[in-house]
């Protein structure tokens, strides 16, 4: 256990599992104190990854000694949003880092539809209105909510740290999750123009674009290669949470003092072009 983050407030979105998990979980194992969230107070069982957030909020305090306070709620309601961040500040007080990590290719079927919850005909034409505004409500107003709601704390203190998960789907053209990755461009160019506003308040805000990361839903919503399950040997391998978790770590800390609106690729160099 480290101690970089003592007395920070970090709330992570989605954290329930996969990526935002080990997100909240490192953060806390640093020394913040973690707010945790998920769609449903058993949104954790949808991969069979957790019996409750309650239970995922026990682990992570009992792993790190961090307090670990868990909301849930749907992040495209405005109403939900802010109640989530005052209940957060009425524990804790304030919030110094936010990482909106909420989001996936998920339509209207929900994580437990086939494909874990991609669209049906997901491409630029066929998909259906009705997931298109969900997966781009998904993506991006679950990022834009938050921060609303957040980055007026910061300014006024003259401090904060925003890290938003968008993806490499968002910097390149594709044919199919076509919505997904308008979404999460979408999420980059916000990332970008929200850095510009908040400039001159001492408050960073950068986005993370990751590559192929293995998470239960991962596995569960397209075929994968085992050959590509190691931790190390060739950057052609799959990505893993905690490395997503230990670049939040360069953002929220002063190894990345002077650095702010960027999109930093975490993919093993699956993409090499400028973005």
């Amino acid at each position: 256990m480290s101690n970089r983050l003592e007395d920070k407030v970090a709330w992570v979105t989605g954290s329930s599992r996969g990526i935002g998990r080990a997100v909240a979980a490192h953060l806390a194992d640093l020394g913040a104190d973690v707010a945790i969230h998920g769609t449903t107070p058993t949104s954790t069982r949808a991969f069979n990854e957790a019996e409750s957030l309650d239970a995922v909020a026990e682990q992570i305090a009992n792993e790190t000694n961090a307090n670990v306070f868990a909301v849930h709620g749907d992040l495209t309601d405005p109403a939900i949003v802010k109640n989530h961040v005052d209940a957060i500040r009425d524990r804790f007080g304030h919030i110094d880092i936010l990482v909106n990590n909420a989001g996936g290719d998920i339509g209207v079927q929900g994580v437990t539809g086939e494909k874990a919850g991609k669209p049906v005909a997901n491409d630029a034409i066929n998909v259906s209105l009705e997931d298109i505004r969900t997966v781009l409500d998904r993506n991006l107003m679950t990022c834009i909510l938050p921060c609303r709601e957040i980055a007026p704390e910061m300014i006024d203190r003259k401090q904060g740290w925003i890290v938003n998960i968008g993806s490499i789907a968002g910097l390149s053209g594709h044919a199919r999750e076509v919505v997904y990755g308008v979404s999460k461009a979408a999420v980059h160019e916000y990332t970008r123009c929200l850095a510009a506003q908040l400039r001159p308040d001492n408050v960073y805000v950068n986005a993370i674009a990751p590559g192929e990361i293995i998470t239960a839903r991962f596995v569960a919503s397209r075929p994968t290669n085992e050959d590509r399950k190691v931790h190390d040997g060739a950057l052609t391998r799959y990505g893993w949470p905690d490395e997503i978790a230990k670049t939040v770590e360069f953002f929220v800390t002063s190894d990345s003092s002077y650095i702010t609106g960027q999109i930093l690729r975490v993919d093993g160099g699956a993409q090499l072009f400028p973005s």
